[in-house]
């Protein structure tokens, strides 16, 4: 414990009269705060984590810059998890210098898309049973589809029936699925 005696003084600081002319209180700060710089870089981060995440379709098809490929792609080797913390760290500072627009849309699309690319599929398979099923559903869909080459899909249709019929590969099964997605897209 230390004690303090009468001869001695604790260390004065003097203000700077000038000091004062310098601060003006009413000046408001437009940079952004640390707090925001640091939420900035890891919603960048856990967008490259996104990235790692997808499946390999979708990340063969969406559009980075190579470096950040590169480096997404050695990411999803790694198991380790030091490294993986390292690496997806190094994905972060790598899509600092990109614009992370584009990505995102990209990944919405993907994410967005897939409930609604799913609903156009059940239809799709709805519309394959009922032609199947049913001769007035050809109508039905022609009426909905015109631009739809009707004389092949009727062959088609008698296709999926004889194959059905005699336990034979389902290829005219799966060409009218084709057909009608085709069609759908095209309305």
């Amino acid at each position: 414990m230390t004690i303090i005696t009468a001869t001695e003084s604790p260390t004065v600081r003097l203000i700077d009269p000038d000091a004062e002319l310098e601060f003006d209180p009413d000046e408001v700060y437009d940079g952004p705060s640390k707090s925001h710089k640091k939420r900035e870089v890891e919603a960048l981060q856990a967008l490259g984590e996104e990235l790692v995440k997808l499946p390999d379709a979708q990340f063969k098809r969406i559009d980075l810059p190579e470096e950040l490929r590169a480096a997404v792609a050695a990411c999803r080797k790694i198991t380790q998890n030091s490294a993986l913390r390292r690496q997806r760290q190094y994905i972060g500072k790598l899509m600092r210098s990109v614009d992370p627009v584009p990505i995102q849309a990209q990944l919405d699309i993907f994410n967005g898309v897939s409930a609604a690319e799913n609903a156009k599929l059940h239809q799709a398979e709805k519309w394959r049973e009922k032609l199947i099923a049913d001769n007035e559903a050809l109508t039905l869909f022609l009426n909905s589809h015109p631009d739809t080459d009707a004389t092949h899909l009727r062959q088609l249709i008698r296709n999926a029936r004889d194959e059905a019929a005699r336990n034979k590969p389902p290829k005219a099964f799966r060409e009218i699925f084709r057909v009608i997605r085709e069609a759908m897209q095209e309305k």
